[in-house]
């Protein structure tokens, strides 16, 4: 219930504006401390965000102060035309106080009207139990969890991974990173996406994976802020990629993301995800870097069991909810 605050809240239309931005940044670090976004890179998320996939946003003020966030979107990695993700996030100082409801009441008006959708997702941290109330209380259940893992470099101890590197080595495969890669052949870039696409089609998510044209493939990696070209590396079988493992800047400076670790699949169970992720480890620890962070499905077992291996610990999982509406 929103009390004495219903007649003062008043949920307008995102401006795109430098301001908005930064209120929209200000209000998803709060909101998720971990996140570390900025305005700038939800800019460029925005900006490259394929034509047909809709995205719509909403500011929630209450007199001059930015106290939430809303918006619906299709998510151009599953596309469908009546299935979208949900997000609304409200300050913490502001929590509790039924402007979450007010938002998700209006963006659901909003979405039904204009799309008439037959389901829409949203997720949140299992221990964040107010998110996790609001939306089984709204009718969402849960469809999936994905674990952040961290690695704490300073502790990891290659040593007893290197029988597993040498094992790639000598079946003849050759480790390069993405700037030695760009410069081996004229097509590197066509090959490198064809070889992405496949191995992305594998990770594990609710419905189908929708591949996403070149162009839009080349901004999303090669226009990224945090695209780091010595620590994207590649297993090469000749000219052949076999197998990824990517590591991304982060905003704390001393921490690393994998972006993602996959073996194309006539290349499976040869050791190479293995081979690659402690290649990336070597790289990361030499470099002086404190901390690698991944994420995983928790239905993705094989990767799972590389990453215990390794040492990485896991932290609260992500759930994410779905919602009938059709």
């Amino acid at each position: 219930m929103l009390s004495n605050i219903a007649e003062s809240v008043r949920l307008r239309p995102f401006a795109g504006s430098a301001a908005d931005y930064a209120a929209l940044a200000a209000i998803a670090n709060a909101a998720f401390p971990d996140s570390h976004e900025t305005a700038e890179e939800i800019q460029h998320w925005d900006a490259i965000r394929p034509a047909h996939c809709v995205i719509a946003r909403w500011l929630a003020e209450v007199g001059e102060t930015v106290v939430a966030a809303a918006e619906y979107f299709h998510a151009a990695w599953m596309y469908h035309p009546r299935k979208f993700f949900i997000s609304i996030a409200v300050l913490p100082e502001w929590q509790g106080r039924g402007i979450g409801s007010y938002c998700y009441d209006e963006l659901m008006r909003e979405l039904a009207d204009r799309h008439q959708p037959l389901q829409v997702r949203s997720n949140c941290r299992e221990d964040q139990a107010r998110s996790v109330r609001f939306l089984t209380d709204r009718g969402f259940r849960e469809e999936m969890r994905t674990w952040e893992s961290r690695l704490d470099l300073r502790a990891f101890d290659p040593a007893p991974f290197a029988d597993g590197l040498a094992r790639a080595v000598g079946q003849g495969f050759t480790i390069c990173n993405l700037n030695e890669w760009l410069a081996r052949l004229p097509d590197a870039r066509q090959r490198l996406y064809e070889a992405m696409i496949e191995m992305r089609a594998d990770v594990p998510q609710p419905e189908p994976f929708t591949p996403v044209d070149m162009a839009t493939w080349e901004r999303t990696v090669f226009d990224d802020p945090h695209l780091y070209p010595e620590g994207y590396f590649l297993a090469l079988d000749g000219d052949e990629i076999a197998a990824v493992s990517q590591l991304w800047k982060h905003a704390e400076p001393d921490v690393l993301m994998t972006g993602i670790t996959a073996t194309r699949r006539h290349y499976r169970r040869r050791g190479l995800a293995l081979a690659l992720k402690v290649h990336a480890l070597n790289f990361a620890k030499a470099a002086g870097y404190r901390e690698v962070r991944t994420y995983n499905a928790t239905t993705n077992r094989a990767m799972l069991s590389i990453n215990e291996a390794l040492g990485f610990v896991k932290q609260p999982a992500w759930i994410e909810f779905v919602k009938d509406v059709g």
